[in-house]
């Protein structure tokens, strides 16, 4: 009998590597890579090198194109549209799973408890065992109305036949804060001067003039209103035209008007858009006018009456809810009951998967919204930590972000133990720690943005130590302690904060100096720096939520660099500036200053076409016949911001207030960001770099604060924005980072630690003072993990 391996076995077995070659992926200058399968790969390299452009545009998005069209195309219908990947041969992919950092959907609905199923499985065990039973599971649903309905019905069968039904069904809602656990409030007294007439000019809304046909001059002609009449002598019934009224047809100086409520009207055209994307004063005035406070009828919880009325062991579904994880978890453990048992143990495992990843200190009834990048990311992990799928590809990005030096050990083991179930684990990393545990690295670089895009390094972590890449030269970095801190010009001072899990701190937060605020993840620092802060202290916070604004949208456009661009080729070649402008008349007619044509294809993916009138250039051929410099308007928004400081600093094209704005944009790390690239294709670490050298122009504001400005940074990268901070200091702002960083933590004047622990075991100042006393007293795990930080670097 023969022993030797079937043929078969011996080709299937085979395919152990990941091939890509050709990729041209956005900066990608057609590479070529072997990934080991069921390895754990990290891909370093600074900022813009082209990491994501490989592990998330090229290999993962065609493993996710090739599953999606397994389907019919009726369910490829409802899926989003992949195009292929620029890429010549990809072999041995397996699906990919991507776990990414992207934040969740900031829907005032959505919390943490329905990302992550958690809230369907406890409703369907208070609709079972809850006391009285009240109904199905949508009876615990804070997403689903309570609705009522009586009325005839016809049954078309045989003899049709008319029928009296009644129907109900009963929804968890709240029906005073619709399930959303706060009711706003608009202060009127921020809209009008009630003791002025409509005539005088009662109105205090930003942009409203007297003369505007389509604000003021509709209230005040519309005769519903008396406009010489101050507003507090309004009738009752005028008070409610005025405030609430639906939307009317009136005429004003013979032309159709729609006359609708202030509220309402407020409510649609200021309430409506997103904070981030206002301008500043506009911003201001919705912060003053607006005040949200928690539902007086739900207590915050968001649940109707009845659904807070059913316990389970004395226990609502809103307690339970508030509860911190870890607690949740015992309490779930806790129950005895046969009849739900394999929901019981579903429910427990899922939960036991948030304690494991670190995040216990949260509750169900957190909003998605207010999760940081990496807890956003720790908890779509969730779903994958149980799973019992082997050979897939795991996809990280920067898994470590928002982890304390403490919890990356953690971290570390969730992906070693990932990969030892046989998956291939692809990791895009920055910290030493999480390179180090590496079976292969690829290194990318050597520069950002069209500098970089080459492999400069593939192999071992000790291989990568010896390659004199720009990673393994900065890989054993360490910054020092200062030898002398600043001293502070006065102080922020909090006291009694109490909100998540602070219990009562008192603090002050020095200022004029730099002020690193740390801690374990889910210890408060989020809660003392953004939820604690005194009010009207010049305070402006820099945080990485996502800038709201179309493909059309992009660096010059939201710096406004792009005006005094505009303007310095209009006055060089004596015309308008809107021609300059791909969004106005400077647009070339046929892709309308896009670029590029969609087509949408339905189910398969749509594709973009460039123009074969602009060539992709944007602009009408009349425009990029004007010159600045030597250059054309859409060869200038191709520079880097490198090159564009260079080009607007000398020279014919010399225009001081476009070099300021560049050299903002230096200053923060963003170098190699090209002025047209579209805001939606950055990442959280580049939004946060770009709000702050916008915000470096405002005069306004002398209190920044940072959160997690590192996220995305390489390690060559944080020595210049070590820089930049001591510059705003130096510049007389204060600045408090939050921050994990232990070279940003060695570089403070002061720090404040918060812990002992996460969650209620959380929401202490642990310490305070200069890095120095930290490191000599050891007494936290911060201070534990400065000084192993700080002791290697003097070795």
């Amino acid at each position: 009998m023969s022993t030797h391996t079937p043929p078969e076995r011996q080709i299937a077995g085979s395919h152990d590597l990941i091939r890509v070659h050709g990729a041209r992926e956005n900066n990608l200058k057609d590479i070529s890579v072997e990934l080991p399968k069921r390895r754990l790969t990290v891909f370093t390299g600074v900022s813009g090198s082209g990491k994501s452009s490989l592990v998330f545009a090229t290999i993962a998005a065609e493993s996710q194109r090739l599953i999606n069209e397994t389907y019919s195309t009726f369910v490829q219908g409802f899926m989003p549209a992949l195009a292929r990947p620029e890429v010549d041969v990809l072999e041995g992919l397996t699906t990919a799973i991507i776990v990414d950092q992207q934040r969740m959907g900031a829907d005032p609905r959505s919390t943490v408890g329905t990302a992550t199923d958690a809230n369907a499985m406890l409703r369907i065990l208070f609709s079972r065992l809850g006391q009285p039973h009240i109904g199905s599971p949508n009876a615990f649903s804070f997403n689903v109305p309570s609705v009522r309905a009586t009325g005839a019905i016809t049954v078309e069968r045989g003899s049709s036949k008319t029928v009296r039904q009644n129907f109900t069904r009963l929804g968890g809602m709240c029906p005073r804060c619709e399930g959303r656990g706060t009711v706003s409030d608009i202060d009127l007294t921020q809209l009008y001067d009630d003791s002025k007439s409509l005539a005088e000019g009662a109105f205090t809304i930003p942009g409203w003039k007297s003369d505007s046909f389509w604000t003021v001059r509709v209230y005040a002609e519309s005769g519903l209103l008396d406009p010489d009449k101050p507003i507090r002598d309004f009738t009752k019934k005028e008070m409610q035209d005025f405030l609430y009224r639906e939307p009317t047809k009136v005429k004003v100086e013979g032309v159709n008007l729609t006359y609708e409520g202030l509220i309402p009207k407020i409510q649609k055209s200021f309430l409506s858009k997103d904070k981030e994307g206002m301008q500043p004063h506009i911003r201001a005035f919705v912060e003053r006018a607006v005040t949200f406070t928690t539902c007086p009828e739900c207590d915050g919880t968001r649940l109707a009456e009845a659904a807070r009325s059913s316990k389970i062991a004395g226990i609502s579904i809103a307690d339970a809810c508030r509860m911190q994880i870890s607690d949740l978890a015992a309490w779930v453990r806790g129950l005895d009951e046969p009849s739900v048992a394999p929901l019981l143990t579903t429910l427990g495992r899922t939960l036991d998967s948030f304690v494991e990843i670190g995040l216990g200190y949260l509750s169900l009834d957190r909003p998605a919204g207010t999760l940081s990048g990496g807890e956003a990311q720790r908890v779509k992990m969730i779903r994958h930590l149980g799973s019992s799928l082997t050979d897939t590809t795991y996809v990280f990005d920067e898994p470590t972000i928002g982890l304390h030096p403490h919890d990356i050990q953690r971290m570390n083991g969730l992906l070693t133990r990932l990969r030892d179930k046989g998956n291939t684990v692809l990791v895009v990393e920055h910290k030493p720690e999480a390179i180090a545990i590496a079976d292969h690295v690829v290194d990318l670089g050597p520069g950002a943005g069209t500098n970089g895009g080459t492999v400069c390094f593939e192999g071992t972590v000790e291989g990568l130590r010896a390659s004199g890449t720009v990673t393994g030269r900065h890989l054993d970095d360490r910054a020092a302690l200062k030898d002398e801190v600043r001293k502070p010009t006065g102080a922020l001072e909090i006291r009694g904060a109490d909100k998540h899990n602070l219990r009562d701190v008192d603090v002050d937060i020095p200022l004029g100096v730099l002020v690193v605020v740390t801690g374990v993840a889910g210890s408060g620092k989020s809660s003392l720096v953004h939820g604690s802060v005194p009010a009207g202290a010049g305070v402006v916070s820099i945080d990485q939520s996502p800038i709201r604004g179309s493909r059309r949208s992009n660096p010059a456009t939201y710096t406004g660099l792009l005006d005094p661009i505009r303007k310095a080729f209009a006055k060089a070649n004596g015309v308008k500036p809107a021609l300059f402008s791909a969004n106005s008349e400077g647009a070339c007619p046929n892709c309308n200053g896009a670029g590029v044509i969609y087509t949408d294809l339905a189910m398969m993916a749509g594709v973009a076409t460039v123009c074969e009138e602009c060539e992709g250039k944007r602009f009408q051929a009349s425009v990029l016949e004007y010159h600045l410099g030597g250059r054309d308007i859409s060869e200038v928004l191709a520079m880097s911001v490198n090159e564009a400081e260079e080009f607007f600093g000398t020279g014919e094209a010399r225009t001081p207030a476009a070099h300021a704005i560049l050299g903002r944009l230096a200053d923060v790390g963003l170098g190699y960001l090209s002025l047209g690239q579209p805001l939606t294709t950055l990442s959280g670490g580049e939004r946060q770099r770009l709000k702050l050298a916008t915000q470096m122009a405002e005069k306004s504001g002398n209190v920044y604060v940072l959160d997690e400005p590192t996220t995305g940074l390489h390690l060559a990268d944080v020595e210049q924005l070590l820089g930049l901070l001591d510059r705003l200091v130096d510049g007389g702002k204060s600045v408090i980072v939050i921050e994990h960083h232990q070279a940003v933590m060695a570089h403070a004047d002061w720090i404040i630690d918060l812990g002992p622990g996460a969650g209620h075991d959380g929401g202490l100042v642990v310490f305070e003072g200069t890095p120095a006393d930290l490191v000599a007293d050891r007494s936290t795990l911060t201070g534990e993990h400065l000084a192993a930080y700080v002791g290697a670097g003097q070795r």
